[in-house]
């Protein structure tokens, strides 16, 4: 599109409310009704801190841990009760908020950034399962034909794709290090927007590939491990493992990374990481995605991240560093976030499916 043209929001996307946007995803504000505390930032290196921390840090990586929440459901304390409201003043819902967020967005080219497993798909036990629903792949192809749209997200990129099944959208598998822009896009993408196939830890791939051989082998004696090959990464999932068992995990894996010392060991929900000790992340794809779409030093662009993930944070700090768009954390528990916006959890989409709103439901606008 020309340089000097804006693009507002089209009453269209309006009028048939749909589960991608973040106020769309919720039929209320809140739900945030257990206390989790701030996961500490722990990079398991091959330095890694004490066993205990690492089991520790394991426990806290899922909000959905059943001993923890049946506790503290059972019987919150005053600090439980007071942490949630005063977390939703610095994070409130992206659904209230709406009406702030579009006048924000007002004649400015709204970009969408979206993680995939739990912003687009529930978190499931089985990460070769978490599919998609047709409902929330009608809500993105919807948004992708008003806005640029990009998936980031630490699966492979390919395998995303295959979740996703839309050829218009912008890929960044592998926590973006491998990213994918098409040569033509729809007309609201600037003339100097660029093809890209751009994937900065190519040298490391026979090294991801030895690990992850090694990793197959090795977790055989540890019921319910999985490990996912995500091309320039790899993911050990624990979220079926034993709890007793998960600090022999976190021993194995850091065990066999000594002999690697240009791979990082990071810790997910439930998953722990493995990716090139490479500086990128999620939020230098954002901004790469942003030049290659040809936004780069634009005044008038307006990213929009939806994550609910640790990884996700690098982006959202980039949002806040760039005084641009927004972060919108997806989580049913207070955290520590770089996120100026919340959602409870993408499982309420299908609720707010039914719900429609318009623009004379904000005549402010």
């Amino acid at each position: 599109m020309p340089s000097g043209q804006n693009v507002v929001l089209p009453e269209a996307m309006m009028a048939n409310q749909t589960p991608l946007f973040p106020w769309r995803l919720m039929s209320g504000g809140g739900g945030f009704g257990i206390r989790r505390k701030c996961l500490p930032q722990l990079e398991l290196g091959s330095n890694g801190g004490r066993a205990n921390a690492w089991f520790e840090s394991m426990k806290a990586s899922s909000p959905t841990h059943a001993n923890a929440a049946a506790a503290l459901a059972s019987s919150p304390s005053v600090a439980d009760q007071d942490e949630h409201p005063t977390w939703m003043v610095r994070h409130p819902s992206a659904l209230s908020s709406f009406g702030e967020i579009i006048r924000a967005s007002k004649r400015k080219q709204i970009v969408m950034f979206l993680d995939y497993d739990g912003t687009l798909s529930p978190i499931v036990d089985d990460p070769d399962r978490a599919f998609i629903s047709d409902a929330m792949r009608d809500a993105v192809r919807d948004v992708a034909r008003n806005f640029p749209t990009a998936i980031v997200s630490g699966r492979c990129r390919d395998k995303v794709y295959n979740f996703v099944r839309l050829a218009e959208l912008y890929y960044a598998g592998s926590h973006g290090m491998d990213i994918k822009v098409p040569a033509k896009g729809p007309s609201f993408i600037r003339a100097n927007a660029k093809p890209v196939l751009f994937q900065p830890a190519s040298k490391f791939l026979p090294m991801i590939e030895e690990v992850y051989k090694s990793l197959i082998e090795a977790t055989k004696s540890i019921p319910g491990a999985k490990v996912e090959n995500n091309k320039f990464c790899l993911s050990v999932h624990f979220r079926c493992v034993d709890e007793k068992r998960w600090s022999a995990l976190a021993d194995l894996v850091k065990s066999m990374l000594k002999e690697y010392p240009k791979l990082k060991l990071t810790l997910g929900r439930k998953v722990l990481e493995i990716r090139p000790l490479i500086k990128w992340d999620k939020g230098k794809a954002l901004e790469f995605l942003l030049e290659s779409l040809g936004f780069a030093d634009s005044s008038d662009v307006f990213p929009i991240y939806i994550g609910d993930d640790r990884t996700d944070e690098d982006a959202f700090k980039v949002l806040r560093d760039r005084g641009q768009g927004f972060g919108i954390l997806v989580s049913k528990i207070p955290k520590e976030t770089n996120a100026s916006y919340s959602l409870h959890d993408p499982s309420e989409a299908s609720l707010v499916e039914r719900r429609r709103l318009s623009l004379e439901s904000y005549p402010n606008l």
